[in-house]
């Protein structure tokens, strides 16, 4: 390999994959939390570009109680992925919460894609782009410490 016959390379590569050992899983965590807090909080100001399509698809509830909720809800997992002892918390509540986001594809097929089932809409991108959230809590809940057994 090129890496393993430059020295200089070699080492920087080493100390670069170290420093992202390090670094990453704070990273995602972070920004996990960040991006369920801020998407919660546009929820609960009426500023999300997600509600008309929310409203839609939760038909049965009031959109004025349940967005804002909903926001909450969100809002809340945001927080709980910032604060490292609420982290099995806030990974529970999307757990919860994450099933309901892809409805759309099933409840308004006609919403989320331009043709089914591949060529996606905007709206259907944004739902989809949820498999990485998944995928990215997936990863911290994997990484956290068991809970120590006190027999």
């Amino acid at each position: 390999m090129l890496f393993s016959k430059v020295g200089g390379l070699n080492k920087f590569d080493l100390n670069l994959i170290q420093f992202l050992n390090k670094i990453s899983m704070p990273a995602l965590r972070i920004s996990l939390g960040i991006v369920f807090f801020w998407f919660g909080a546009l929820k609960i100001f009426g500023e999300s570009p997600a509600n008309e399509v929310i409203t839609k698809t939760i038909y049965w509830f009031n959109p004025d109680i349940f967005i804002p909720v909903l926001g909450v809800w969100e809002s809340v997992i945001g927080i709980c992925l910032l604060v490292p002892s609420f982290i099995r918390v806030g990974l529970f509540l999307l757990a919860l919460q994450m099933p309901g986001t892809f409805l759309p594809l099933i409840l308004l097929p006609e919403v989320c894609f331009q043709s089914v089932p591949f060529n996606l809409t905007l709206e259907g991108q944004y739902i989809v782009k949820n498999l990485v959230l998944i995928g990215a809590a997936m990863a911290v809940g994997g990484r956290l410490n068991p809970i120590a057994d006190k027999k």
